[in-house]
């Protein structure tokens, strides 16, 4: 009988020994997994905070030069600097207009290599995007019309610049710029008077996803 009693004793130590060997090891998983979980939570809320400082900065272009649209977060030429109707020549423009034309355009530069400089880690896309006029049904008529000719008003602008010296493609790969025609249909239209839909939207956005990625494989 006093060896059953024996032998159940054993029995049980042998059962709790393994048992809390069970829960440490049960500790020490959740203990990781936590760690691991705080860890990430961590480097996206520095991922987050870097990107909003990005976008904070690129926010702060001249006002003098241009308006933020807050709504489709873009920018518009604070300057009249509307073309003749069905007219892509920046020589419609009067001399004083395209003067003040190259300030922001100067002004756009100096601004976009300041944030590039600050951090080298965030790639952008700069988009210069043509608007055009609708009048007469054009915009039903002849949609294709409008995209064209919105393109090269875009083009145009961006020739211009760069024909005074201001090329955004000497940013180097941190900066992608794209030239676009937004047609009759850009969410950044004047809705109030269609006149003034003959002109340029600035668009420059931080290129998050790949910022992301990137920081991604630097966790890894």
């Amino acid at each position: 009988m006093k060896e059953k009693r024996n032998f159940f004793w054993i029995g049980y130590s042998d059962m709790m020994t393994s048992m809390f060997f069970i829960m440490l090891v049960l500790y020490i998983i959740t203990y990781v997994i936590l760690q691991q979980q705080l860890g990430r939570a961590e480097a996206d809320a520095a991922k987050l905070k870097e990107i909003e400082n990005v976008e904070k900065a690129i926010q702060t272009i001249d006002t003098n030069y241009f308006e933020f649209d807050q709504e489709n977060k873009r920018f518009r030429l604070n300057i009249d600097v509307n073309f003749h109707i069905n007219s892509y020549d920046i020589n419609d423009i009067p001399i004083d207009k395209r003067r003040e034309i190259l300030k922001a355009g100067q002004s756009l530069f100096k601004k976009v290599k300041s944030v590039i400089d600050t951090n080298t880690r965030i790639d952008y896309l700069m988009v210069i995007e043509g608007n055009t006029q609708r009048v007469n049904g054009n915009w039903i008529n002849n949609p294709n019309g409008g995209y064209r000719l919105s393109y090269l008003r875009a083009l145009s602008l961006y020739n211009y610049w760069k024909a005074n010296n201001l090329d955004f493609r000497e940013l180097g790969s941190q900066c992608e710029v794209m030239i676009a025609g937004s047609g009759y249909f850009s969410q950044s239209r004047d809705m109030d008077n269609e006149i003034k839909n003959r002109r340029f939207t600035i668009q420059i956005t931080s290129k998050v996803g790949k910022f992301l990625t990137n920081k991604e494989k630097e966790v890894k």
